[in-house]
């Protein structure tokens, strides 16, 4: 099970997991932030890159650069529209097969494997608990 606390403090908004880490949210309009919707893009791009990276090593193609873009517009106030995740990759020099293997890869964890791709994918439930 995953959990992760939200809460306000003097400084703004952390959500904290049971390790110990924090992230910073706000507003658009803070400097030094995340807001929300960068979360959550941010939460599906690592659930991707964090999967793609030790399997295409495991299958022998340690790429020599991976990293990524996620990006969406808002299509409403408060409604994203396509949500786009693009590669940027550097292939090591003499692997021909490195490039297949990491489109494979990439293809079947989003896919299948990732798990914040198929909760949004998806339309995951969300259940709203209020204090009686």
């Amino acid at each position: 099970m995953a959990r992760v606390d939200v809460e306000r403090t003097e400084n703004g908004f952390v959500a904290r997991n049971d390790r110990g880490a924090e992230v910073v949210m706000g507003s658009g309009d803070e400097q030094g932030v995340f807001t929300p919707v960068e979360l959550l893009l941010a939460a599906l791009g690592g659930c991707n890159i964090v999967t793609v990276e030790p399997l295409t090593a495991k299958r022998g193609h340690r790429l020599v650069r991976l990293a990524m873009a996620v990006q969406a517009e808002k299509v409403e106030p408060t409604l994203l529209g396509p949500i786009t995740v693009t590669y940027d990759v550097e292939l090591p020099e003499g692997d021909d097969t490195a490039d297949e293997v990491f489109r494979a890869v990439a293809r079947r964890v989003e896919e299948r494997y990732c798990t914040v791709s198929r909760a949004l994918r998806e339309q995951t439930e969300v259940r709203l608990e209020l204090p009686e």
